[in-house]
C-alpha cells in the first residue's frame, strides 16, 4: 500500500481493534490475503456487484422495466441481510469500538485503554454504506488524552487491500454527501 492520505469524516462506525505485540511481525501481502475471514471476501465482491447492479438498473430504468428493478431490489436486500448476518459473527464485543472519525487512510476512536506509539493492531471495520466490512493490520499513530478517562487513539492502515481502500473511499465520500446535504436542509429551515 502506497502513503497516501485520504480525507477523513466524523462517522461512528462499528470496529474491532485488538492490539498485538510491540515488535509484532506483519503477514506478507500473501499470507494478510489468504488470513481475512471468508465474509469479509465475501462483503467486498457484494459491493462491487452491487455497483455494476445499480448501472444496470439505470438502464433498465430508461426502458421502463420498474418491475425488474423491484426484483433486483429485492433480491440484493435479501442478499444484504444474509451477508449482515454473517458479518455479525466476525464482531467480536471484546475489541468493539466506534470511529470517531474513518478514512481510506487511517481511522481514529475513543478507548479506556491509551495504546503506546507504533503499537501494531488488527482492526475490522464494519461499514453501512457501502454495506461492507474491512479487515485490515495498522498501527497506532496517535494517543491522545481525550478527557479524565477516555483516550484518542489514531492508527494509520499498515496492510490494507486496494479494494477495501476503495471501499473507504466511497463510504467517506456517502458520509461527507450526507453532511452535506444535512446542512443544506438545516440552511433552509
Amino acid at each position: 500500500m502506497t502513503e497516501q492520505e485520504f480525507f477523513s469524516v466524523h462517522h461512528a462506525l462499528n470496529i474491532n481493534v485488538e492490539p498485538l505485540e510491540v515488535g509484532y511481525t506483519l503477514p506478507s501481502a500473501e499470507e494478510f490475503v489468504s488470513e481475512i475471514p471468508t465474509p469479509f471476501i465475501v462483503a467486498s465482491e457484494f459491493s462491487q456487484l452491487d455497483m455494476l447492479t445499480e448501472q444496470a438498473k439505470l438502464e433498465m430504468k430508461s426502458n421502463d422495466f420498474r418491475h425488474v428493478c423491484q426484483l433486483l431490489d429485492t433480491q440484493n436486500a435479501k442478499l444484504n441481510l444474509l451477508l449482515t448476518f454473517m458479518l455479525s459473527q466476525e464482531d467480536s464485543a471484546a475489541f468493539r469500538y466506534k470511529t470517531a472519525t474513518f478514512g481510506a487512510s487511517q481511522f481514529a476512536y475513543h478507548s479506556d485503554t491509551p495504546l503506546a506509539l507504533n503499537t501494531p493492531v488488527r482492526a475490522k471495520l464494519f461499514i453501512e454504506h457501502p454495506s461492507a466490512a474491512i479487515y485490515c493490520y495498522g498501527s497506532v499513530v496517535a494517543c491522545e488524552v481525550h478527557d479524565d478517562e477516555h483516550h484518542l487513539i489514531t492508527v494509520k492502515y499498515d496492510l490494507l487491500r486496494d479494494a477495501d481502500q476503495d471501499l473507504l473511499i466511497k463510504a467517506a465520500l456517502h458520509q461527507q454527501q450526507k453532511l452535506l446535504r444535512q446542512r443544506s436542509l438545516d440552511r433552509e429551515k
